[in-house]
Parts: structure tokens; C-alpha cells; sequence
């Protein structure tokens, strides 16, 4: 086991030389103002860089085991199970869609692969990593019960999760795939519940009557919720944007007034970006917010996919306070107060309504389509009394907001592998469980290396932003990698399920639907890429 570790050290070395060599030729190829003519070589070169950097991440996992006499069998083979595949990957082709595979001559990573391939580490796990043999070795390790070690090297953290685990197993698991057929919100016992929880408090300061424990605890929250359901998970990411925001570019008074009721789960804010025919060029956004002659804003506009719209108390509205300035110079954010909706008067206030979506998945919460007439804000409701801030202040918040959703992509990742390992076991065919069959035992193996993998570029991520570094692209490799990770374990689930997996009657379909939205939302897996490519190349590293 020792010499696995040591070999993923020494291939970890090789595989940053092969990023700073597939770096360096795209710097040479690709200009600043050609980023968008030169999205394949850019893209490719940044799932490779999130691959590198996944490994080095998984490496770094392995070796805080072994410092805690935690590195057992199943360990190793995760970690040789992943370097073994990542890097076939890498020099043979990265998948950054269904369609789309990323090789190395696409961003002039040709001779920097070759180097890589002779490395004698990288050699071994190509050769010796993920092979049929260890594959079979891991699922069995699964099947008898054991799992990979989850320690976080802090007590607080790993009561933070049991805590959260037996809550999401008691109140949320048992019901979740009731509350999604029927399409109906969470219910208001058990947000209450969260709430006494810390859930919508967690990184908000204890001033503030929050927990104050950073954005590493944020994540262990969402992913063990999402495990349960991904709409138990995603409650709290309005509350961590509009608490982000707030504490970030709030103005004393706002702080004082909206923290201690968003950390309290009182309030339920709800996130009012988006636009129709907008997504992400929020520099083409339109809504109107205009100064009336007694001091308030008054909102005029469309928006859409807003989530948790009805039951939501407050929302964070992004919107052009200055015409005459284009781009994002004239955005500025809103904290409009609004009365909670009911099923029969979902908005009850004048100058809103809004429209439900019916959506695939994602349930619990109900995203929306709104309409503001003249809807009225407080003169106070202007984010930090700053006009013309709004996208800056925006900005902050996203990588936060994508490591969230990194997390519970992750969670989403553990519970297709949990319902796909259990009826394996249970579903018997030819005379065994399916499980016993290579194609199916390679299955589950494959996506409990990835969901490590997944989870520890997470914690990475959410480490660095917990140290006060910017984190932008640590925190597009998250969701990247952990939205690739949840669709694959999820359809792999459907496909252990047979046709049982098409069934709305197992959960499984369920967790297909929810999956599908991580590759989406707070970014499109196309927006990351972009991002996580713009950022090396402007040479912040």
C-alpha cells in the first residue's frame, strides 16, 4: 500500500510538469481576445488541468490517511483505481461531454503526453492501476461493508457530519421520493428543523447568530444532505448567497437587520439573477430598478428559473439602476423584502407575480418565472448604499456558490452509488446476485473512485476560499468535475436498476432527474471550463 502512495507522489510531480508544458503551448496559441474562437483548445486544456489537479488532490487525501493509520486496502485502491484511469485519460481522451472527448493534441499537449507516458510512475498505473483485478477487489470491499476514509482531521467537522447524517437519514431520506413524485415543497417542519440545525447559518459570523465555520463545514452540510435529497442540500444555498452578499457588501445596518433571521432559517431569501434569453451574459441584463421621488427602488422586469420563489421572504435582485451605462457598470443588487407565499397566493404583493416551471427534477422548492410591475424596495434595500456594484459584488459570491453546489453534486454522486450497490446485491439473475458480474462489480467500483475524487477537489477548493485565497478556479474544477461525477453515477445507477431504473417507483429515477441539473446551474459545465481556462492563462498561478 506504502508503494502506491509513494508511486501517485512521484506521478503527482509528473502529471504538473504535463500541465505546465500543456499550459505554457496554449499561452503560446491562444490571445486573450481569441478566448472565445479558441473554446476547444481552451476547454480542453482546463478539463485536463481539473483532471491533474483532481489526482494531486486524491494523492493528498491518501497521505492524510496514512498519517492517521487510515490508509487500509480499499484506500489503495482507490487511489491506484484513479490514477490508473485519470491518466489513461489524459493521454487518451478526457470526456467533457457525451460527444466531446478532450485529447491531448486539442490544446498541444502532444509532447508533453509523451513525456508523461514515459514517466516510469505514470508507466506503472497505466500498466497496473485499473485493472480488472483491482476493480473486482474494491467492489468486494464495498459489498462486505467497508467505505472510504471521510475523516477531516477536526473533531467539530466530523461531528458536523454524523450530526447531518442521521438528520437527513431520519427526516429527509425516508420521504424525499414521495415529496418529489407528489411535487410538493419540503415541509415546513422540517426547514424548521434545519434551521435549529445551523443549516442556513453555517458560514454566516456568530456575531449574527450563525455557526461560523467556514466553507469546508458548508460543504460536509450539502453533501450529506444532498444525499438524501439534493432539494434538502440546495435550501441553504440562497441563504449562502444572500448571507455571502450581505456579509461581504452589506452596509451595517443590513448586516444587523437580515443576518440573524437568514442564520435562523426566519427568513428564507431566495437568489433573483437570471433573465429570459440572459443565463450567463449578465452584462445583457435588462430589469429596470428606477429611484421614485420618496427614495425607493421600484423594479420593472423579467426574470426566470428562480428558485424557492413563493416561499422565499426576501430576495437578492440584480438590476440595471443606471441606462446609460452598458455592460455591468449599471448593475447594482436589491435586497427586496416580500411577503411569503401560500399554494392559493403564491405572490401576494403588488407589483409581482410569477409563473411555476415544471421541471424533471430538482423538486421540493419550485422554480418560477417572475414579472416585476413597479414592485416597490425599501430606499435601504440598495446592497451596501453602492450603486453600480452589483456584478462586482456578485462575483464574490460565486465561488462560494459553486463550491456549494460542487458539494452537493458530490452528495447526489453518494446516493446513486448507495441505491446502485444495494440492488445490485439484492437483484439476483442466473442463479447470483449482479453484482457478481464483472460489468457490474466495474460499475460501482468506477464510481466510488470518481465520487473520492470528486469530493476531495470539493474540500480543496473549499479549504482554499476558508483561507482567504481567491478560489475561482479551484471552485470551477469542483463543480466540473463532482456535476461530470453525479450524471455518471447516476446513470450508471439507472442502468444497474435495468428496467426497473426507468421506473418513477424507484428512486433512482429520481436521482437521474436531480443529476442532470448540477452540469447546469451556477454555471454551466461550458461556463466552468471557460472560466477555469481564462484564469490559468491570465497567469494567476
Amino acid at each position: 500500500m506504502g508503494d502506491v502512495l509513494s508511486r501517485a507522489e512521484a506521478a503527482v510531480r509528473a502529471l504538473r510538469d504535463f500541465a505546465a508544458e500543456a499550459q505554457a503551448a496554449v499561452d503560446a496559441a491562444v490571445t486573450r481576445e481569441r478566448l472565445d474562437a479558441e473554446q476547444r483548445r481552451v476547454h480542453a486544456f482546463a478539463w485536463a488541468a481539473t483532471t491533474v489537479e483532481a489526482l494531486a488532490q486524491l494523492h493528498g487525501w491518501a497521505a492524510r490517511s496514512q498519517a492517521r493509520g487510515a490508509f487500509g486496502e480499499g484506500e489503495a485502491l482507490v487511489l491506484q483505481i484513479a490514477f490508473g484511469e485519470y491518466l489513461a485519460q489524459l493521454l487518451g481522451g478526457l470526456p467533457m461531454s457525451q460527444n466531446e472527448l478532450a485529447r491531448p493534441a486539442d490544446f498541444g499537449g502532444t509532447a508533453a503526453a509523451a513525456q508523461l507516458a514515459a514517466d516510469p510512475s505514470a508507466a506503472w498505473f497505466l500498466e497496473h492501476g485499473n485493472t480488472a483485478q483491482a476493480r473486482a477487489a474494491l467492489t468486494a470491499l464495498l459489498i462486505d461493508g467497508w467505505r472510504p476514509d471521510e475523516t477531516l482531521e477536526d473533531d467539530t467537522l466530523d461531528a458536523v457530519r454524523g450530526q447531518f447524517r442521521r438528520f437527513a437519514s431520519e427526516r429527509v431520506a425516508p420521504f424525499a421520493h414521495d415529496w418529489h413524485l407528489k411535487d410538493v415543497l419540503i415541509p415546513d417542519e422540517v426547514v424548521r428543523e434545519m434551521g435549529e440545525l445551523g443549516v442556513f447559518g453555517v458560514c454566516i459570523d456568530p456575531e449574527y447568530g450563525g455557526l461560523g465555520l467556514g466553507k469546508l463545514a458548508m460543504c460536509v452540510v450539502s453533501e450529506e444532505l444532498s444525499r438524501a435529497w439534493i432539494a434538502a442540500g440546495s435550501l441553504g444555498t440562497r441563504s449562502e448567497i444572500a448571507g455571502e452578499l450581505i456579509a461581504g457588501a452589506g452596509t451595517p445596518h443590513q448586516k444587523a437587520r437580515w443576518l440573524p433571521k437568514i442564520a435562523s432559517g426566519e427568513v428564507l431569501p431566495t437568489a433573483v439573477f437570471t433573465e429570459p434569453d440572459v443565463g450567463s451574459d449578465l452584462a445583457s441584463l435588462r430589469t429596470r430598478a428606477v429611484k421614485a421621488a420618496d427614495g425607493s427602488w421600484r423594479i420593472t422586469g423579467a426574470k426566470t428559473w428562480i428558485t424557492h420563489a413563493s416561499r422565499s421572504d426576501l430576495m437578492t435582485v440584480l438590476v440595471r439602476t443606471d441606462p446609460d451605462k452598458p455592460g455591468h457598470g449599471g448593475l447594482s443588487i436589491l435586497l427586496a423584502e416580500k411577503t411569503r407565499g401560500t399554494p392559493d397566493h403564491p405572490f401576494p404583493d403588488d407589483g409581482l407575480s410569477g409563473g411555476e416551471i415544471e421541471v424533471l427534477g430538482y423538486r421540493g422548492m419550485k422554480e418560477y418565472v417572475l414579472a416585476f410591475e413597479d414592485f416597490a424596495v425599501a430606499p435601504e434595500g440598495l446592497l451596501g448604499q453602492a450603486e453600480g456594484q452589483g456584478f462586482k459584488q456578485l462575483m464574490r459570491t460565486f465561488e462560494a456558490a459553486r463550491i456549494q453546489t460542487a458539494a452537493r453534486a458530490v452528495g447526489v454522486a453518494w446516493k446513486a452509488l448507495d441505491l446502485a450497490l444495494g440492488y445490485g446485491m439484492e437483484r439476483r439473475q442466473f442463479g447470483r446476485p449482479i453484482v457478481e458480474f464483472p460489468r457490474v462489480a466495474d460499475k460501482l467500483a468506477l464510481a466510488l473512485v470518481e465520487t473520492v475524487a470528486a469530493r476531495e477537489l470539493s474540500y480543496f477548493a473549499a479549504r482554499t476560499k476558508d483561507e482567504g485565497r481567491r478560489c475561482d478556479i479551484e471552485a470551477g474544477m469542483a463543480k466540473l468535475l463532482a456535476a461530470r461525477v453525479a450524471w455518471s453515477n447516476a446513470d450508471v445507477g439507472v442502468q444497474v436498476h435495468g428496467g426497473n431504473g426507468y421506473a418513477l417507483e424507484f428512486e433512482i429515477s429520481r436521482i437521474l432527474c436531480d443529476a442532470r441539473i448540477l452540469n447546469i446551474f451556477e454555471g454551466a459545465a461550458e461556463i466552468q471550463a471557460q472560466v477555469i481556462g481564462r484564469g490559468l492563462l491570465a497567469g494567476r498561478r
